[in-house]
């Protein structure tokens, strides 16, 4: 008899998105906004675009300043729209 192995059976953690971006303000307790530019190409035309995004940044320590660079991940919400984590502060700003 074969045993099948299910997916409950393993303990398997989906991997959380991560994103870097530029800290643009800190002016919140244990928040930092965190703003995104990527280029991608136009489906149909090909020509690169920028897409800009801003996110809602759990900072717990309040370690990140204006003009970091910082890695964040995802996790679960911690408020109406936050549920961003900071991971590290990639370079730091002058």
């Amino acid at each position: 008899m074969i045993k099948k192995e299910y997916k409950s059976d393993k303990k398997i953690r989906n991997i959380r998105k991560q994103r870097q971006g530029i800290v643009i303000s800190d002016k919140m307790d244990k928040t930092i906004v965190v703003y995104e530019v990527k280029k991608v190409k136009h489906k149909y035309y090909g020509k690169s675009i920028t897409k800009n995004k801003k996110y809602m940044v759990h900072d717990e320590k309040n370690i990140s300043k204006n003009g970091d660079k910082v890695s964040i991940m995802e996790i679960r919400p911690v408020s109406k729209r936050k549920c961003w984590r900071l991971v590290n502060i990639l370079e730091k700003s002058n």
